[in-house]
């Protein structure tokens, strides 16, 4: 059984992420997004410990944000993909991602 490590209200949402490591790129399809993290779906998920960096556009959202992110997990409930964690968000899209996750779930108490 793996311990729940999430902290902050997780939300589905569908966004194309462009992600880039060292030598490479990849399009993914987000699942769920948080304020500490997202998780891509239907991916052959990188070794836990990856940094990656990430850039997507939040839906209804016209400035694209940049993100650096590690791998901390390769499933989600037995869905194939990879949870990505955000590292060093500054405050301005930390509030942008806080933000969009109110207007999508008002409930969360967030914003």
């Amino acid at each position: 059984m793996t311990e729940e490590r999430r902290t902050g209200t997780r939300i589905p949402v569908e966004m194309w992420v462009e992600e880039t490591s060292e030598r490479e790129l990849y399009f993914q399809r987000s699942a769920n997004l948080s304020p500490g993290g997202v998780f891509l779906g239907n991916t052959v998920p990188h070794p836990v410990g990856t940094v990656v960096n990430l850039s997507f556009t939040l839906p209804g959202d016209s400035q694209r944000l940049q993100v650096r992110g590690e791998i901390v997990n390769a499933s989600d409930g037995g869905q194939l993909g990879m949870g990505v964690k955000f590292l060093d968000l500054d405050p301005a899209t930390q509030q942008r991602i806080a933000n969009f996750i109110e207007r999508a779930h008002p409930a969360s108490g967030i914003g």
